[in-house]
């Protein structure tokens, strides 16, 4: 992903349309892409990161993920505490209406059907080998940090959206914000909504391979406009 995504914008920059860039993000992997079109990573370096991170991921062999579609995420916190589902985290919050929850394989079987009895248009259980961006992946981001630690990150260019955090990233952050990422959810829909409100009139452009990221924009969108007209 990191690959495709940093060679598509290599051939992008042979464009005019490369100057007119005024803010990235990139979801969970797709970040580290984002950074180094904004200049903070060589080729070199993202391809190290993204491979040891990779590495340490996939170690995570004892958890799963849902994808849950139709529901808030109030309301699926709402249910993880009611029931008390002890080893459950909020993932990516991709959207108004598309939540990935993300814990212990267990408690996913009992509370996905809970979910779909609340009202969840969908339910869908992600083909995953572990608990990703939840606590569990706390010491795989510990052991990542590591590596971050010898990385020299240079200037932004341009506004590179934290997935941690939702806001800007300033180089010096950066060793810490992508350690947390790996344990942390990724709020892409709290990203998207903040750059339509300070870039209304931008054009947003997906990088890299499917079109996963345009239709949650659109998605995300739509709901937002929904929000506004009531």
């Amino acid at each position: 992903l990191f690959a495709v995504s940093a060679m598509t914008w290599r051939s992008m920059q042979e464009s005019a349309d490369a100057d007119k860039i005024i803010a990235a993000a990139g979801h969970s992997v797709g970040e580290y892409a984002a950074l180094f079109a904004a200049g903070a990573i060589d080729f070199e370096t993202g391809l190290r990161l993204t491979r040891r991170r990779g590495e340490l991921m996939n170690q995570a062999t004892d958890g799963g993920m849902a994808a849950i579609i139709g529901l808030g995420v109030d309301e699926i916190r709402d249910a993880i505490d009611n029931f008390q589902f002890n080893a459950i985290d909020v993932a990516n919050l991709n959207s108004q209406s598309q939540t990935v929850i993300s814990g212990s394989r267990e408690e996913l079987d009992e509370l996905c059907p809970i979910l779909e009895e609340a009202g969840a248009r969908m339910v869908v259980r992600l083909k995953v080998s572990g608990a990703f961006h939840s606590r569990f992946m706390r010491p795989s981001g510990e052991a990542f940090q590591k590596t971050l630690n010898s990385v020299d990150f240079r200037s932004i260019r341009f506004p590179v959206y934290s997935n941690v955090t939702a806001a800007p990233a300033k180089s010096e952050q950066l060793s810490d914000l992508l350690t947390r990422q790996i344990f942390s959810p990724v709020r892409w829909v709290d990203i998207v909504l903040s750059l339509l409100d300070q870039y209304p009139e931008a054009e947003f452009v997906e990088i890299g391979p499917g079109r996963t990221l345009t239709q949650l924009l659109v998605s995300i969108r739509k709901e937002r406009s929904n929000v506004v007209n009531v």
